[in-house]
């Protein structure tokens, strides 16, 4: 199998990268990145070494380039990962959230039709489905929960399933899409709540929490993410929405609280700040169709994931300093300028 992986110097795009590395070292995997300011290509140091792994710099708006890509790899699988994804930078900049969420799917899909890949498919997030009330507890998003979003960050994620399935009707374009719930873990961008909640923690500087804390997510540790689109793209029926959840919900002041506990730091730190414009209540997936399709569930309990997380941070802090000083993104030109 030779499968591109787009926005793999990301969060999850680097996480699932060395779990394919490692489940199938038989495959070839193609990694596509823009390094714009979340992707690092630090993240990515453990498999540019190896001979099967391939990183490519680029946007994936560039048709010329994404094309020449596809003609010359003949990709089994595509994977995309590339998007934009932080929500108050949607609120303050929509107009590259809908080029690179909307669009760079549009191009990528079109070279998935030419050169015809045995399957694409389109990562997504719960927050096209908008939010649930809190003193509701037993409702959950299912697939057949109508699109709702709440920012153009969700909106153009929503605005690119539609044109995925869209392909898959009008064009026969082999597609799966996931929508998963909040992912944690190792390499996730500082700026995101556990991250940040753990770096400035560290350093003893004031923790900041929206509103009165007491919006709700549905946590899943990324690599219980890696896993179940393993499955999606091997044994994933084709045209179908697969919800990935992590049973794992919390409020984001118990998010906080339980990290400074792990770190022994005071909740003295803590400071509510006001609000973000259109704040989601409570995200919570219902993932009984890709555990019913697919025997997956996951096996990380938040507990277990968050102390594995604390202690990733902690061992490998050079790599989130790094991306609080600005030097990652000079590592593109240290690795391959004049070589």
């Amino acid at each position: 199998m030779n499968i591109l992986v787009t926005g793999g110097a990301g969060f999850i795009g680097s996480n699932f990268v060395y779990h394919m590395l490692k489940t199938y070292p038989e495959y070839r995997i193609v990694c596509i990145d823009a390094l714009t300011y979340a992707g690092n290509l630090s993240t990515l140091e453990g498999a540019l070494s190896k001979k099967n792994f391939r990183f490519v710099k680029g946007d994936i708006t560039d048709q010329k380039l994404v094309d020449a890509l596809f003609a010359e790899e003949k990709f089994d699988i595509v994977v995309n990962f590339a998007a934009e994804s932080h929500v108050d930078r949607s609120i303050e900049n929509p107009d590259v959230f809908l080029k690179t969420n909307i669009l760079g799917t549009q191009v990528l899909m079109d070279a998935s039709r030419k050169y015809q890949v045995q399957r694409f498919h389109q990562v997504s997030t719960d927050e096209v489905y908008g939010d649930l009330p809190l003193d509701q507890p037993e409702l959950f998003f299912t697939e057949e929960t109508p699109i709702h979003t709440s920012s153009p960050y969700s909106a153009s994620k929503a605005s690119a399933d539609l044109l995925v399935l869209a392909y898959h009707r009008t064009f026969k374009l082999p597609v799966t899409i996931s929508r998963c719930s909040n992912n944690y873990g190792p390499y996730h961008f500082p700026e995101k709540l556990i991250p940040l909640i753990i770096s400035r923690a560290l350093r003893d500087e004031k923790l900041p929490v929206y509103g009165t804390g007491e919006n709700v997510r549905d946590w899943l540790y990324v690599e219980d993410h890696c896993i179940a689109i393993d499955r999606i793209i091997h044994d994933g029926r084709i045209g179908e929405v697969y919800n990935v959840g992590g049973h794992n919900e919390r409020t984001n002041l118990e998010v906080v609280k339980t990290i400074l506990r792990e770190l022994g730091k005071p909740e003295s730190l803590i400071t509510f700040v006001t609000d973000r414009a259109g704040h989601d209540m409570r995200y919570a997936i219902d993932p009984t169709k890709i555990n019913e399709e697919l025997g997956w569930l996951p096996t990380t309990t938040f507990d277990e994931g968050i102390k594995r997380t604390i202690a990733w941070y902690l061992d490998n802090k050079e790599w989130w300093e790094n991306i609080l000083s600005g030097d990652y993104q000079h590592y593109y030109d240290k690795m391959y300028t004049n070589r």
